[in-house]
C-alpha cells in the first residue's frame, strides 16, 4: 500500500512539472562580453539539475577511489579471519573426533593466518601428544610460548600432560613446581601432580595430595579410597623392617582412613616384628568397626603373649554373631594353642557345621594327632585334601 502511494504522489508530482514547463515562459540570459546567450528556463533548470547529478557522480567516484586501498585491505583481513575461523572449526572438530593428524595439519593453517597464534599452537601441541609426538609437541609449545607470554599458564600444563604420558615422571614435577610459581596449585594441575607423585613412589606425598583433591570434592570416593589404601601399603611396606615406624605409623594414622584391609597388611608387618599384643589391639578395634572374615582368621593365629585374652574377647563377640564360621574358627584354633581339647574340638566341629571348609578340617586333624588321636586326624586329612585351599 505504502508503495502505491508512493507512485501516486510522483505521477501527480511529474503531472505538476510537466504543466508548470508548459506555462513557463520565462528565459535566462547569460551574458560575458562579447557573448550572450539566452536560455528557456526549463531548460536552464534541466541542464542545472544534470550538471549537479554529474559532479555528484563524479565525487563520489574519486572518493571511493580514495577508499579503494582501504576497502581492499578490510575485504583481506576479513578473508583471513573467515580461513582462520574455517581452520579452527575443522582443527577442532577433528580433535574431539580423534583424528588427530588432521587436527594437527589443521592448526597448523590455523596458526600460518594470524589469528590467535597462541591459542593454534597449544592445540597442535596437544594432537601431537595424542599422536605421540613429542618432539612435535614440544616445538609447538616453544611457538605458543613465542607468540604469547600469557600463555605460558596453559603451556606448562600441556607440558606436563605430554610429560607424564611419556612416563617422565620428575620432569613432570619440575614443570608443575613452574606452574604453581605462576598460577598457584588448582585442582587440575593437583591431579596431575598426584600422578607424577605416584610414578615417582613419593607415597606420603600421595597421600598428602589424595586428601587435599578429596576435600575440595574433586576425587570420587571410591578413587580416593583407593588411592588412600596404595599410599598406605606402599608407606608400611617401606617401614615394614622397623617397629618403631610401624608403630609411629600406626598412631599417626586417622582413624577414618582405616580398614579392614589396611588392619591386616598392619597386623602382619607388627607380627614380623614382634609387637604381637599390638597387633591384637589393632585387629580387635577394626572388628569393632567392621566386621571381617579375613581379620578373624589372623586374630586366630595370634601367639598373643596372654592367650586366655583373645579367647575371652572372641567369646564375648559370640552373642552378636552366634553363627559365624570364621569366628568359631578363630576360637577353636585360640582354643587349640592353649591346648583347650574339649572347647577347641567343639568350636571347630561348630565351624565345621556351619561351612565345609579345608582351613578346619586340617585344624580338626591337627587336634587329634596333638590330642593323642592320630587315626581320627587321617579322615579329616583326606576331607581336606577335596576341598579348595
Amino acid at each position: 500500500m505504502r508503495r502505491i502511494l508512493w507512485l501516486l504522489a510522483l505521477g501527480a508530482l511529474a503531472v505538476a512539472i510537466s504543466l508548470l514547463a508548459r506555462y513557463n515562459e520565462g528565459y535566462l540570459l547569460l551574458v560575458l562580453p562579447p557573448y550572450r546567450a539566452e536560455l528557456s528556463l526549463n531548460l536552464a533548470l534541466l541542464l542545472i539539475l544534470l550538471v549537479f547529478v554529474l559532479l555528484h557522480a563524479l565525487l563520489r567516484g574519486i572518493v571511493h577511489g580514495l577508499a579503494l586501498p582501504a576497502r581492499v585491505r578490510r575485504f583481506r583481513a576479513r578473508r583471513r579471519q573467515e580461513k582462520a575461523a574455517a581452520a579452527w572449526r575443522d582443527a577442532l572438530r577433528r580433535l574431539f573426533e580423534g583424528r588427530f593428524a588432521q587436527a594437527l595439519k589443521k592448526a597448523g593453517e590455523a596458526h600460518a593466518t594470524g589469528h590467535w597464534p597462541a591459542l593454534a599452537a597449544l592445540l597442535a601441541a596437544h594432537a601431537a601428544q595424542q599422536l605421540g609426538a613429542p618432539d612435535k609437541a614440544k616445538a609447538w609449545l616453544d611457538r605458543a610460548r613465542h607468540d604469547d607470554p600469557q600463555m605460558a599458564v596453559a603451556q606448562l600444563m600441556l607440558e606436563a600432560e605430554g610429560q607424564l604420558a611419556g612416563r617422565d615422571f620428575l620432569p613432570a614435577l619440575a614443570t608443575l613446581q613452574r606452574l604453581q610459581c605462576l598460577a598457584g596449585r588448582h585442582i587440575a594441575a593437583l591431579r596431575l601432580e598426584l600422578r607424577a607423585q605416584q610414578g615417582c613412589g613419593n607415597w606420603p606425598e600421595v597421600l598428602r595430595l589424595v586428601r587435599r583433591l578429596e576435600k575440595r570434592g574433586a576425587l570420587p570416593a571410591e578413587l580416593a579410597q583407593e588411592l588412600r589404601f596404595k599410599a598406605h601399603r606402599e608407606n608400611i611396606r617401606q617401614q615394614r623392617a622397623d617397629r618403631g615406624q610401624l608403630l609411629e605409623y600406626l598412631r599417626r594414622l586417622p582413624a577414618r582412613e582405616n580398614s579392614a584391609r589396611l588392619t591386616h597388611l598392619l597386623a602382619e608387618a607388627l607380627l614380623e616384628n614382634g609387637a604381637v599384643d599390638e597387633a591384637q589391639q589393632l585387629i580387635e578395634d577394626q572388628l569393632t568397626v567392621q566386621w571381617d572374615a579375613g581379620l578373624l582368621g589372623l586374630y586366630g593365629r595370634l601367639p598373643g603373649s596372654d592367650p586366655g585374652r583373645g579367647i575371652a574377647r572372641g567369646e564375648s563377640w559370640l552373642p552378636e554373631h552366634p553363627d559365624d564360621a570364621p569366628l568359631l574358627l578363630a576360637l577353636g584354633r585360640l582354643c587349640l594353642a592353649q591346648r583347650l581339647w574339649g572347647k577347641a574340638q567343639s568350636y571347630l566341629e561348630a565351624s565345621l557345621a556351619l561351612a565345609e571348609q579345608r582351613e578346619v578340617r586340617l585344624a580338626l586333624a591337627r587336634l587329634c594327632e596333638q590330642s593323642g588321636r592320630p587315626a581320627e586326624a587321617l579322615p579329616h586329612y583326606r576331607a581336606a585334601a577335596g576341598l579348595p585351599p
